[in-house]
């Protein structure tokens, strides 16, 4: 009977013990691994706040990752030519199309890596902003699909970021630079001096009709997707183009109306973001066009404390009933980034650095960019240089890891804000 009961209680201890191994060696997987964001933590807006689904305020503080998806020869590695548009139209004429878009593709593999984001997640910025032209997505003005393997559109670059931003509960606000046609004079928007996308002509209606089609397919890939914060419309629309302020108005409104219908019909929970460029007047109140769930977004790249407040102040107090972001902003010359963090957080503005990482002299110190190249960083030379030299230059060595160095940027100047 003692031996029955002896090999009875061997038994029970034999499990226990398993049991408490398994126990334990899940519990260390579980906290080994990463949960990332839920539907919780979905945004949308109350009042004048950005809640999640718990009805936590969230103030979103994060970084541009300017120069990956659209460039600025100011921010990029390339020499012989003005914008994104002619660096492309030079490779294909050079390598042919399918060369370009492979140089291009190289470009963005190495521009930035999961390095990159878990580097923006450890500074302590909670969300990124990322800048996009539709060349990412058609071959061309006339609507021909970039597809992949399996012969469906290719949003594979988008999909990425808000995945690997997602399991670092990184928030992303997908930004149109540049729509199809144009939507601004500026090289920023992917081609100089071309704003077509407002023209009252059937080439133009093509250009909003492409554009439309387009913010649709990426509201209904990320339809539900709570990693996604906002979508940006139309970054910067109409800049540098010479017109009048009411003209101003009445083209952003036009536009604006137009995509919100076109991505309302598809995702009608995901944050639409509209942009004040560059007064606080040009845009209506939202409540006037039967916008909701919106934020109103501002740029400020101007020379003073006084005029940065006074536009941060004015801005929110001219459209009352919307959250505002501050999209991209830098201070020149009499203005501080004290003075310009602590007016945004004493405004509940959400923000956004321009920007991560930057090419080009002096940028190894620049307060433009987190990461700089360090000095004597190549370039690649788009008429002059070989395929194999270009891919050299965008390969591994401009990896934030090999061919830049820290700024200072953070340190010195956002760190205790974050």
């Amino acid at each position: 009977m003692k031996k029955t009961i002896k090999s009875v209680l061997s038994l029970v201890l034999a499990l226990v013990m398993a049991f408490s191994v398994c126990s334990a060696a899940f519990a260390v997987e579980a906290v080994g691994e990463t949960v990332g964001f839920t539907d919780e933590d979905f945004i949308t807006t109350k009042g004048r706040k950005l809640v999640n689904r718990n009805g936590d305020e969230i103030q979103l503080k994060g970084v541009n990752l300017g120069s990956w998806m659209i460039w600025e020869d100011w921010l990029s590695p390339y020499e012989e030519a003005t914008d994104h548009y002619s660096v492309l139209t030079t490779l294909e004429e050079r390598f042919g199309r399918e060369g370009a878009y492979e140089l291009f593709n190289t470009y963005m593999d190495n521009w930035i890596t999961e390095y990159d984001l878990d580097e923006i997640k450890k500074m302590g910025f909670n969300c990124v902003r990322v800048p996009f032209w539709f060349r990412n997505f058609y071959y061309d003005d006339n609507g021909t699909k970039i597809l992949d393997e399996d012969g469906e559109w290719d949003f594979s670059r988008l999909e990425w970021v808000v995945e690997e931003c997602s399991e670092r509960e990184l928030y992303v606000i997908l930004d149109m630079h540049g729509a199809v046609g144009y939507h601004s004079d500026a090289p920023h928007s992917g081609k100089g001096h071309s704003c077509g996308y407002y023209e009252d002509t059937e080439q133009g209606e093509r250009y909003r009709e492409l554009t439309d089609e387009l913010w649709t397919a990426i509201a209904t890939k990320f339809k539900g997707n709570p990693a996604v914060a906002m979508y940006d419309l139309l970054n910067e629309p109409m800049c540098d183009v010479p017109s009048g302020e009411l003209e101003r108005r009445k083209n952003n409104t036009m536009a604006y109306s137009r995509l919100y219908d076109a991505v309302r019909a598809v995702d009608e929970d995901h944050v639409i973001t509209m942009e004040c460029i560059w007064t606080a007047f040009a845009l209506p109140q939202a409540w006037t066009k039967g916008w909701d769930n919106v934020v109103y977004q501002v740029h400020f790249y101007n020379n003073s404390n006084f005029i940065f407040n006074l536009f941060a102040f004015f801005t929110k107090l001219v459209y009352f009933d919307v959250p505002m972001y501050m999209g991209e902003f830098y201070p020149h010359q009499k203005t501080t980034w004290e003075n310009c963090f602590n007016t945004l957080n004493n405004l509940d503005y959400s923000w956004t650095l321009w920007t991560y990482k930057a090419t080009g002299h002096g940028m190894w110190s620049s307060d433009w960019c987190i990461r700089g190249s360090k000095d004597g960083f190549h370039r690649a030379k788009v008429q002059t240089d070989s395929y194999e030299e270009i891919a050299r230059k965008w390969g591994e060595c401009i990896r934030t890891e090999n061919g830049f160095q820290d700024t200072g940027h953070y340190e010195n100047n956002v760190k205790n804000y974050l």
